[in-house]
């Protein structure tokens, strides 16, 4: 992979764990119950694909 793929990819890498951090923190101050639950876990899938797009970058 070439140098200018890399820098793409670990910048969307970065933009997608910022998304995560910012839908978990709307989901533990804003809503309760189960779409606080639902909320929660689609950001913890986000971040799973942002950490390994981070991993691709580095290789």
């Amino acid at each position: 992979m070439d140098p200018m793929t890399k820098m793409w990819l670990s910048l969307v890498a970065i933009l997608i764990m910022g998304l995560s951090v910012f839908l978990i923190t709307f989901a533990r101050s804003k809503t309760k119950g189960l779409l606080r639950g639902i909320l929660s876990v689609i950001a913890f899938v986000i971040m799973l694909i942002g950490l390994l797009g981070g991993a691709a970058s580095i290789m």
